[in-house]
């Protein structure tokens, strides 16, 4: 089972590419995702490494590598998914460069977050941010407090998606043939937040009304398990429900309520109900927290492996 780390994890320690791709081989991967932290300098390491045939890069991470201009990597520069066409743009410039990089890297795919429907208005937020100050400490998303935030929430942006989703699709009729000609998935990846487009059913949406091959889904595990906690899904129950169309999975634990992109085996995150990512089409990146120990992710990619396949006692730590 071929497992890739994210450059995220070590990006901002390295001034060398190549530095950075032996650094993440020597813990046991066999691949790399290029996050959004990839600077020009660091690229063209890894580039050589990549061209000598030491490491192979499965995917990037949009938008990367750091455009000019911007202070440091940020996935969210500009979103795909607004409802302002300079922003949809911009984004899909850097989208273009992004493709192009990754055809360079030989990378199958380039994972993005589309964007978000945000809930602000006249009469205060209710967002996010609102959904955790109800939750408070007690962190009872059954509560009839918290079920009433839920469903104005839910309300308001059932009313606004429309408006996001039109012109997200403007923007991927243009985007897919060249995705297609390059043979590189475009994958929207699932976040966080209650804002998040696409949310579930809006993927399906999306892949009905575009069949393609071009255009597909990247699961973040941490992030699915944050949607779980918050009462919005059934993690895996939603993760079968859109594994035909998942191309990549981002590997992380979570710990209640949002706590994410821990090492796996340190959250709540049962591994072995999502053995269907074990698939060899299915892209595999572990995506830690920065500050992850190098021994404890190697022990990591034997805790997951095992799960996966259905091995037994073997823990996450080294």
């Amino acid at each position: 089972m071929r497992f890739a780390l994210s450059t995220n994890w070590n990006a901002q320690r390295h001034e060398s590419g190549e530095a950075l791709v032996d650094e993440i081989l020597g813990l046991g991967f066999q691949a790399l995702e290029l996050g959004y932290h990839t600077t020009d300098e660091l690229a063209a390491g890894i580039l050589r490494r990549v061209k000598e045939g030491a490491v192979a890069v499965d995917s990037v991470h949009a938008f990367c590598p750091v455009p000019i201009g911007a202070p440091h990597g940020y996935p969210e520069l500009h979103l795909l998914a607004s409802r302002d066409e300079d922003e949809r743009a911009m984004a899909s410039i850097l989208i273009g460069r992004t493709l192009t990089f990754a055809q360079s890297m030989g990378a199958k795919a380039v994972v993005l977050h589309a964007g978000r429907v945000f809930l602000d208005s006249f009469f205060g937020d209710v967002g996010t941010g609102r959904l955790l100050r109800v939750l408070g400490d007690e962190e009872v998303v059954d509560s009839p407090a918290y079920q009433r935030a839920l469903d104005r929430a839910l309300r308001r942006r059932r009313s606004r998606v429309p408006r996001y989703f039109d012109g997200f699709c403007l923007s991927l009729d243009v985007l897919l043939p060249k995705f297609e000609k390059a043979g590189v998935a475009l994958c929207l990846e699932n976040l966080p937040s209650i804002e998040a487009f696409p949310d579930e059913q809006e993927m399906l949406m999306l892949k009905q009304r575009f069949p393609t091959s071009a255009l597909a889904c990247w699961h973040d595990m941490g992030h699915g398990q944050v949607r779980e906690n918050m009462g919005w899904i059934r993690h895996v129950d939603a993760a079968r429900l859109l594994a035909p169309c998942v191309r990549g999975v981002h590997i992380h634990d979570a710990r209640p309520i949002i706590e994410d992109h821990l090492i796996p085996g340190k959250g709540e995150i049962d591994f072995g109900a999502f053995a269907f990512f074990g698939a060899d089409e299915v892209i595999k990146v572990f995506e830690p927290q920065p500050n992850a120990k190098g021994p404890d992710l190697t022990a990591a990619i034997r805790y997951v492996e095992a799960a996966w396949t259905g091995g037994v006692g073997v823990t996450a730590t080294a």
